[in-house]
């Protein structure tokens, strides 16, 4: 099987003519803030990708989406990172629901059947929160809630069509506060995105600054969680990172994987260095789809969470080393004939920067080792 086959396979399989679409476009027009992925990865039905077949989605399993979004890395680095956001938010709606029934499962068919983009507004990026931790204020009024805050970075930012966010909200029988889940159509008014992201790499995930200012929010576009902040929401938040760090890992191994491909492509490179870097990256990806065969077995649980990290930061070092030796084996020329080889080299360094960094879950993880409870730093 050549390298990326099987990959590559799934895309087409879930996502029809998006691979060949991908491929006809430069690599840096892909990466450009005018990108045209995003576009192509909604017109394949993408969206859809982890919603259930039954609501009109694709019912990928979570190998599936693991491998495709390897495929999207390798060929463009910014729409694997931006449609891990809108994965997240999906699989957090879905998690939200274990009968198959209400509202979040009308969304989630929504979406799915409308091919319509979800940016993420809940807090991954806040240290100290989970998930769903709220970051906006909300305030209640006779025809629904207001919400007003701020999320930057938020990927898919100018070519979304909902922003989830968490909000905290009066409970229905008048007794306490209770979390919900807030979908914000895009055009609400009231919301405004603004540029943030001023960096040159990834600058095609879209990922500037949202704010909201008194934005209304019906009460048939707030997921309601009936529980402030019990065990029901502590799965919740455990699915949504599982699915984070399976996905974002995928994504940057499909970076890296770009660059060690063109060296197995390079038969200049000796054969001993060119199966180095092969085992090392293949060896990576099976540690992803060994989490993800796990996640496909049941819904995920507190030691499915820490073997999401231990995965991610064995792949965070594994790319370390796959990184730098496949630019070296690629040569001067190359890395001087363009700025492709140069650009996937750092884009394929940003998995170290995604929470939960690894410095602030030493101690979570040693507390875990000893018997404690997990917790996410």
């Amino acid at each position: 099987m050549r390298f990326l086959e099987r990959e590559r396979a799934a895309l087409t399989k879930l996502l029809p003519g998006l691979d060949d679409s991908l491929s006809a476009v430069p690599l840096m027009s892909l990466e450009a803030p005018e990108s045209p992925g995003i576009r192509l990865f909604r017109e394949s039905g993408g969206p859809g990708l982890l919603a259930p077949q039954s609501l009109q989605g694709r019912g990928a399993t979570a190998l599936d989406a693991v491998r495709v979004q390897r495929a999207l890395g390798s060929r463009s680095p910014s729409l694997a990172v931006a449609t891990t956001m809108h994965h997240f938010s999906m699989a957090t709606l879905v998690g939200l629901s274990d009968t198959g029934e209400g509202l979040e499962w009308m969304l989630v068919q929504a979406v799915a059947s409308e091919n319509r983009l979800v940016a993420s507004g809940f807090a991954e990026g806040r240290s100290g929160t989970g998930i769903l931790s709220p970051t906006m204020s909300a305030t209640p009024t006779p025809e629904g809630v207001r919400i007003t805050g701020v999320k930057r970075p938020c990927s898919l930012a100018r070519s979304m069509d909902l922003l989830t966010a968490s909000v905290m909200i009066p409970c229905e029988d008048g007794g306490g506060r209770e979390l919900a889940v807030a979908l914000i159509p895009a055009d609400s008014p009231g919301l405004d995105v603004s540029g943030f992201w001023s960096s040159s790499y990834l600058a095609g995930a879209e990922s500037d600054q949202v704010m909201l200012d008194n934005v209304l929010v019906p009460p048939e576009l707030l997921v309601r969680t009936a529980s402030p902040a019990g065990a029901r929401l502590d799965e919740v938040q455990t699915i949504g990172l599982v699915w984070f760090e399976l996905l974002m890992t995928g994504s940057y191994l499909g970076a890296a994987s770009a660059l060690v491909e063109r060296v197995l492509l390079n038969d200049r490179v000796p054969d001993a260095e060119r199966v180095g870097l092969l085992v090392a990256v293949e060896g990576a990806m099976a540690a992803a789809e060994g989490l993800a065969r796990r996640v496909d077995e049941g819904a995920p649980d507190e030691s499915t969470l820490a073997d999401s990290l231990y995965v991610r930061y064995t792949v965070q070092d594994a790319l370390t080393r796959i990184v730098p030796r496949a630019v070296e084996l690629l040569g001067g020329l190359n890395f001087m004939a363009s700025d492709e080889v140069g650009y996937l080299a750092a884009c394929a360094n940003g998995l170290a920067l995604h929470p939960p960094s690894r410095t602030r879950m030493t101690g979570p993880l040693a507390a875990y080792l000893a018997d404690a409870p997990l917790t996410v730093a």
